[in-house]
């Protein structure tokens, strides 16, 4: 649970502002609130809390996994708000196939380290 107040300060933004945007939320059925109460995730809420933080984890995986080394969480983000679902499910199909066949993923590893070699041999210099 929640009050306004802290999530005002978690936030770092105006408490009418978190007002607006909670009572918002309440209209989609994400939020149980009453006014100067406190405020909890109904059971849509929760869903898609769930569903957020899940598409979050295979995004920011699959990055990891392909070789994303820099600016690995706003490279996430950034895909998170434009990924398609069919997308997001065959980056979660591509993880968990390296999970299941690592010796597979020791070979993808092995093919990306060989590319950087070939890469910055065929620089101009």
């Amino acid at each position: 649970y929640m009050r306004i107040s802290m999530l005002s300060e978690l936030l770092n933004v105006r408490p009418s502002s978190v007002t607006k945007m909670v009572q918002k939320l309440t209209e989609y059925g994400y939020l149980d609130y009453k006014k100067y109460g406190i405020i909890f995730l109904t059971g849509k809420g929760k869903k898609m809390g769930q569903f957020l933080l899940s598409r979050h984890y295979i995004i920011e995986k699959f990055l990891a996994i392909i070789g994303v080394k820099e600016k690995l969480l706003e490279e996430t983000e950034l895909i998170e708000h434009h990924v398609s679902t069919n997308t997001l499910k065959s980056m979660e199909q591509l993880c968990k196939f390296f999970e299941r066949y690592p010796g597979i993923f020791r070979q993808f590893e092995q093919f990306k380290a060989e590319e950087c070699l070939n890469d910055s041999a065929s620089k101009p210099e």
